[in-house]
């Protein structure tokens, strides 16, 4: 919480405590670091934050309240399942690029909340995947969809667009609208295609009885 009149320093530090989160983790960051990256003494981050850990709670609410934010906005318009999918997917993506450290530091911080901010962070979380999941439920009631564990459909979607964050570089062989689109090319072929490819268990099984310890040889052939 910035004081009047130091905004610029409330967000030097976000910004500080950010890197520093991302590159050498919240355990091992000090407000003694913090402070002088900004160029403050160590009191001085007392006038914007209360602590260390409610800067952390800060940067983790802040964005997924964005990316809710955000999904919103781009959702404006569309109606169609398949639409409203895409435009979820693509989202979804292009955020994780944007927004990189503080994907990773939420990721990966969430135990170093205390249990009533980890809970928050929780609740922020699952409201945006029910938000997505609906889209998928909602493409099922119309026909569109023919994946049959909506649930399953959300997880896939938010892993790989949260994967992204951590590879996609601006100045790779893809652009990020290029990525985004292909990725929604391929997660909605798989929702619209009705065939069952196998029996759920076979390949595994397959694998297993493969690889068992007593697994007589293949036949030679001819």
């Amino acid at each position: 919480m910035a004081t009047r009149g130091g905004p610029k320093t409330a967000e030097a530090i976000r910004q500080a405590a950010i890197d520093s989160f991302f590159l050498h983790g919240y355990e091992a960051t000090t407000l003694r670091d913090l402070a002088g990256e900004v160029g403050v003494k160590v009191g001085s981050l007392y006038n914007h934050i209360s602590s260390k850990e409610e800067l952390l709670f800060s940067i983790m609410s802040e964005v997924l309240r964005d990316l809710q934010a955000e999904l919103d906005r781009a959702l404006e318009g569309w109606t169609a399942p398949s639409e409203r999918l895409r435009v979820a997917i693509e989202c979804h993506i292009a955020f994780h690029a944007h927004r990189a450290k503080e994907v990773f530091i939420g990721n990966s911080e969430l135990r170093s909340l205390a249990p009533d901010r980890r809970a928050v962070i929780i609740e922020l979380r699952d409201a945006y995947e029910h938000q997505v999941r609906t889209i998928v439920e909602e493409g099922q009631a119309s026909g569109e969809f023919y994946y049959p564990e909506p649930r399953l459909a959300t997880f896939a979607i938010v892993a790989i667009g949260t994967h992204v964050s951590s590879w996609y570089r601006p100045d790779g062989s893809l652009s990020l609208a290029e990525v985004a689109s292909a990725y929604a090319d391929l997660l909605l072929r798989a929702m619209h295609n009705p065939e069952v490819q196998v029996a759920p268990g076979d390949v595994l099984a397959a694998v297993e009885a493969d690889n068992a310890p007593d697994a007589p040889e293949a036949a030679p052939a001819g």
